[in-house]
């Protein structure tokens, strides 16, 4: 699979950068300069305590995490890098409800920045289902440089998939 299913949606100047990158053999030495050292949240309590701490800080008003963990995903481009469950069950004549946040175990050996992305990606669905304008708003309100962020996550997890892991010698 090529570099352009990982960045369909970027202009095409921002697609050359990225093909000039991965072409020159420079990715990886890119990502190493912006982000020297991976993040330490590894288990899912720590991750739980992070995700929650974000959420309190921007999303006061919003319902309760009731669970955040890795999980293992299939295809990263296919499939999400993270996702944000509600359920609702009847319980006994009361509508209880359930949020989870859950992010790519790919994710565990990343830069804090780029975790922090996902996770605000994550959040901001608590209150803006669908990705729009209102959604990247309230993205951007929790992270200012949320789509430099986010377009680094991308290139981490081109890094990961197609080359050696970033902090791999």
């Amino acid at each position: 699979m090529s570099e352009k299913q990982y960045f369909l949606g970027y202009p095409p100047a921002i697609q050359q950068q990225v093909s000039q990158l991965i072409t020159q053999g420079k990715l990886k030495h890119y990502l190493l300069n912006k982000y020297p050292s991976p993040h330490q949240i590894i288990s899912d309590k720590a991750l739980f305590h992070y995700t929650n701490e974000l959420k309190q800080r921007y999303l006061k008003n919003t319902p309760v995490i009731n669970k955040a963990l890795y999980k293992k995903q299939k295809d990263l481009v296919k499939n999400a890098l993270g996702t944000h469950t509600f359920s609702s069950k009847n319980h006994g004549g009361k509508l209880k409800s359930s949020h989870e946040i859950a992010i790519a175990m790919q994710l565990k050996n990343a830069p804090e920045p780029l975790l922090k992305v996902l996770v605000v990606h994550e959040l901001a669905h608590f209150k803006e289902k669908d990705h729009n304008k209102a959604f990247y708003n309230l993205c951007e309100h929790m992270l200012p440089e949320y789509h430099q962020l986010e377009l680094d996550l991308r290139l981490f997890i081109y890094q990961c998939e197609f080359f050696e892991g970033l902090y791999e010698k």
